[in-house]
């Protein structure tokens, strides 16, 4: 019996060809790197900026006009804060530029507090007061007025003291000094909305006590 040998063709490896500068592949590769690097580069540079913003160098109230000796210079980072909310140091300050809201001794100033006179509904009243006023009575602390009436000549029972307003922020307070701060006569100056004017004016021309009492925790 002829037994016959086929002879097959020996098996040739595979070989992976090096890719070339062209070939789609590499080239997004790269592309993806280079995102990544300058996208990384840009972060750090976000992280790392920073824009002058004002704060206040004393407590600011409605009415002040805001000149540089009343602020100070501090560095923002971007992206703790929306800087657009703020007064910022890189842009000039309106020239008629009236405080509308109190702002506390060194906070950043709120581009809101800031307006024109126009924008204030309030007007400054002096209250002179019988007593010392309590340490807490400070420029830019609110405070409550209240009016007691005077002693009745007879035996009948005294008139309650009733509240005048409310919250009411300090603009200024003058204490006499020395010897004569005891006897009182120290005036504060605060600022009421005009529709609360009549009532205050009211009861300052009036006989009886007009008293203001510190609201707490809103002292400078």
């Amino acid at each position: 019996m002829d037994t016959s040998v086929i002879d097959l063709p020996a098996p040739v490896a595979a070989r992976l060809r090096r890719p070339g500068w062209r070939d789609p592949r590499l080239l997004a590769g790269i592309a993806m790197v280079a995102a990544s690097v300058l996208l990384g580069s840009w972060a750090v540079r976000t992280a790392q900026a920073t824009v002058p913003v004002y704060v206040t160098r004393a407590a600011l109230v409605p009415g002040d006009r805001v000149g540089a000796d009343d602020l100070a210079v501090v560095e923002v980072r971007l992206g703790t804060v929306n800087l657009d909310h703020y007064l910022r140091a890189d842009r000039p300050i309106a020239a008629d530029g009236i405080v509308v809201r109190e702002v506390g001794r060194g906070e950043l100033v709120p581009a809101s507090a800031v307006g024109s006179a126009a924008d204030l509904d309030l007007r400054p009243v002096s209250v002179t007061l019988t007593r010392p006023p309590s340490q807490d009575v400070a420029p830019g602390a609110l405070v409550d007025v209240w009016f007691t009436p005077p002693a009745p000549d007879d035996d009948t029972a005294p008139a309650e003291p009733r509240q005048l307003a409310g919250g009411l922020t300090v603009a200024e307070v003058t204490t006499p000094s020395g010897a004569f701060r005891a006897s009182g006569g120290s005036a504060v100056q605060v600022l009421v909305p005009t529709d609360v004017l009549p009532t205050i004016l009211t009861a300052l021309a009036a006989d009886g006590t007009v008293d203001v009492v510190p609201v707490p925790g809103t002292g400078d």
